[in-house]
């Protein structure tokens, strides 16, 4: 995350073990790496639940980044987010890896809740999640992408096929 920060997108993919793409650049993206820093520094227990790289294949092709806002809170609750390069959207690869983030958060002992908070204007995110027994439970402003309505489903639910 510091090598994308610093625009040095050969270091980054080095270190992650596959070629990262400049959507790893992007405005949005650099905001994220220097949030998820910050959490780290806080706390380096919470590097297991940051965000990753999603790939696909045994190609490693890089279609975007996902993973968990950090750790189960004090009620087990985790929440995930991802996001998927625009030339690969359209295509399941947002579903796949909301499947795989699912899997993962039922794999964990701690993790009771997993949350989804997404604009009511993003009818892809909100069509993604539609099949996975997440039910509205609120919403919230966000100071970075505003109104966002927030969706749980238990961690353990069985995932569609």
């Amino acid at each position: 995350m510091s090598a994308l920060l610093d625009g040095d997108l050969s270091a980054a993919s080095r270190t992650a073990g596959v070629s990262l793409t400049e959507y790893f650049l992007t405005d949005g993206a650099r905001w994220l790496w220097q949030f998820r820093l910050g959490q780290m520094a806080d706390d380096p227990s919470h590097a297991r639940w940051m965000v990753r790289q999603a790939v696909v294949g045994d190609k490693g092709l890089v279609v975007g980044h996902a993973g968990f806002h950090g750790p189960p809170d004090e009620v087990g609750m985790v929440e995930i987010g991802y996001s998927v390069a625009p030339e690969f959207r359209r295509q399941g690869y947002a579903r796949s890896t909301l499947v795989e983030l699912l899997r993962r958060a039922a794999a964990e002992p701690a993790v009771t809740t997993v949350r989804a908070t997404i604009s009511p204007d993003n009818m892809a995110s909100l069509a993604t999640i539609a099949g996975f027994g997440f039910v509205e439970v609120g919403e919230q402003w966000d100071e970075e992408d505003g109104l966002e309505l927030i969706f749980e489903v238990p961690a353990r639910q069985v995932l569609p096929a």
